[in-house]
């Protein structure tokens, strides 16, 4: 593969074309390019789309909106062949220019200016975990008659028929891949360079290394404000799908892509900040303050609706079992790796004191999920909720060796994504609170999600065929 540079743009007359990025409902990302010699005319006026093609937006009949660029977000694109500046964009309705009240990005901005005028703090920040599968070959085939799919993967030997795919000897066996290092680590040269594009683009990235699953792998970035947040992930999404395309392979961030391998989570590290404080500083367990206490206990009293957002997926639902590290009880503790809420142990600092959210995945809307999470934990705070009252620890205990007893005691994660999107119906004040969220846009997202829960629902699974056929 050639090699992929890229730089500040600081000047628009070396470049072509120009590239708009925005997000629908969802989650998905999409673009549109144009020439470069209407930049002055799209900075002032906007580019129409019709967003009734996408996910959760307006329907057909008053589908008309506008793109407008953020400015701040100018970066040089990675993957054109002709010199392309990008921009992420905001969502206007298309006669007004106000904001749409569905676009994921907007519903991230005021969720972020609701947190400052609370007077709770001036920001907040979020360091997500980017935990993916990369494989050699997938193949998918869904219709009437014909339901499978099928993975090759050169470093955990499998293959989809009866050839072979790894003649090496060097290979990673099941759950054994944690920090594995080369010749059985054979995407370090591949994440060396998505870790490069990452800083070239100027993300500050931690690390990267080999996760426990044959083919898994996880980069984690420091943390960000909660719209860069939303940007980062979507990019860096981006980033690492496009350059094992181009590589013939195939990246995912689908929580359980195979049976009995560890699924793939994106944790939240977090931590609210005021006039250069960490609020989240403290002298209470695990060395937070009592305003972190209060968040944590919002988060986990609203986490069955927050997961609507944050485990969009019927898929992720997979991931969230007992027996893979993966949380199934709403309760936190220090270095607890079976909680829901981790409190990192390495992190004794005061700057560096913040909690780590474990239930999600990157299945989620970005925006969205850290603004559901951040809403939910002003709640918590505004209303003094009760880690103790409500059961949510600190328990420091391995819930694989514990007594059923002491786990019926404690909330459990919905166990569907019809679960969580009930909870949600049924737990949303806490959203619309400063119109962050809109009673409107929850309704249609519950209604998409509903729809795609359904769908699978109704659909013979192969392993049906085993069990009855």
């Amino acid at each position: 593969m050639s090699e992929i540079k890229m730089k500040n743009a600081k000047s628009v007359s070396k470049y072509k074309w120009i590239d708009l990025k925005f997000s629908d409902l969802i989650g998905n990302f999409h673009h549109i390019t144009l020439p470069i010699k209407n930049f002055d005319e799209i900075k002032k006026n906007g580019v129409g789309f019709d967003s009734s093609s996408c996910p959760g937006f307006k329907s057909i009949e008053g589908g008309d909106m506008v793109l407008m660029i953020d400015e701040e977000t100018m970066y040089e694109e990675p993957f054109a062949e002709e010199p392309t500046l990008s921009f992420f964009c905001n969502i206007k309705e298309a006669d007004t220019k106000k904001d749409y009240e569905r676009d994921p990005r907007g519903v991230a901005l005021r969720a972020a200016n609701y947190l400052k005028n609370q007077g709770i703090g001036d920001k907040i920040l979020f360091g997500p975990e980017f935990e993916f599968y990369i494989f050699d070959r997938v193949s998918i085939k869904n219709t009437e008659n014909i339901s499978q799919f099928g993975i090759e993967s050169y470093e955990a030997n499998m293959s989809i028929g009866d050839d072979e795919v790894n003649e090496s000897g060097e290979f990673l066996h099941k759950k054994e891949g944690y920090h594995a290092i080369p010749p059985k680590d054979t995407f370090f040269k591949l994440r060396q360079e998505i870790s490069k594009i990452i800083m070239e683009y100027g993300i500050d990235l931690i690390y990267h290394h080999h996760e426990v699953g044959a083919g898994q792998n996880e980069i984690e970035i420091k943390r960000y404000p909660l719209v860069k947040t939303g940007d980062n992930i979507q990019i860096i999404k981006y980033f690492i799908k496009m350059i094992s395309y181009q590589l013939n392979m195939s990246a995912t961030f689908m929580p359980k892509p195979m049976l009995n391998m560890p699924g793939t989570g994106m944790h939240y590290h977090q931590h609210i900040f005021k006039t250069g404080r960490n609020i989240f500083y403290g002298k209470e367990y695990g060395g937070l303050s009592k305003l972190a206490e209060y968040y944590i206990a919002g988060l986990l009293s609203h986490s069955g609706a927050i997961l609507a957002f944050t485990n969009p997926s019927t898929n992720s639902y997979k991931r969230l079992v007992p027996g893979f590290e993966a949380p199934v009880k709403l309760f936190y503790s220090i270095a607890n790796r079976s909680s829901a809420i981790r409190i990192p142990k390495y992190a004794t600092s005061e700057g560096e004191k913040r909690i780590e959210f474990r239930p999600p995945d990157g299945t989620a809307n970005p925006y969205l999920a850290c603004s559901a999470m951040l809403m939910a934990g002003i709640d918590g705070i505004k209303n003094k909720i009760s880690l103790k009252e409500n059961n949510f620890g600190p328990f420091d205990i391995n819930i694989e060796h514990t007594d059923k007893k002491v786990l019926e005691k404690i909330k459990s994660c919905p166990t569907s994504l019809l679960e969580a999107l009930d909870e949600l119906k049924n737990d949303n004040e806490f959203l619309i609170k400063g119109d962050v969220f809109s009673k409107s846009m929850i309704e249609a997202y519950i209604e998409y999600k509903k729809k795609e829960a359904l769908d699978m629902n109704k659909r013979p699974h192969p392993y049906e065929y085993e069990l009855y056929f």
